[in-house]
């Protein structure tokens, strides 16, 4: 006859599936609220130094904007502050050369919204030589 002890043994387990339902609700929580960079990004060509000089060139758009947000292109002010007439006198100067410089100048207290017109109305027309001008200030 055999006769078992009245101490008993328990095996110990680790139930793993616990651990591994969190593992994966945190994988997916992790992967729902990452948030992902969506900003547009604008290509700007830096200028390289040479030492030859480059021929000045005559054909160029220069956008000036005041203190209240009139612009003037290239001297001569516009009669409001629209985007649609900046668009169409610079078409009516560009004509089909995308290739022309454009110079964007402002004054330290011109509303931004209006920087940010000028340059938007650049890009919608497709030009790709952009400039903003900017001036030392007086010591």
């Amino acid at each position: 006859m055999q006769f078992r002890s009245q101490i008993q043994e328990d095996e110990s387990e680790v139930n793993l599936t616990p651990l591994i339902d969190v593992v994966f609700l945190l994988l997916i929580f992790f992967m729902v609220s990452t948030t992902f960079d969506t900003t547009s990004e604008l290509k700007i060509e830096l200028p390289q130094a040479s030492e030859q000089q480059s021929p000045q060139q005559v054909d160029k758009m220069l956008v000036m904007i005041d203190p209240k947000g009139n612009f003037y292109l290239n001297g001569k002010r516009l009669k409001n502050t629209k985007a649609e007439l900046l668009m169409l006198e610079m078409h009516r100067l560009a004509g089909s050369n995308k290739d022309i410089p454009v110079v964007i100048q402002s004054d330290a207290k011109s509303p931004v919204q209006s920087m940010v017109t000028a340059m938007d109305v650049v890009g919608q027309m497709g030009l790709t030589r952009l400039s903003i001008a900017t001036t030392k200030p007086a010591k």
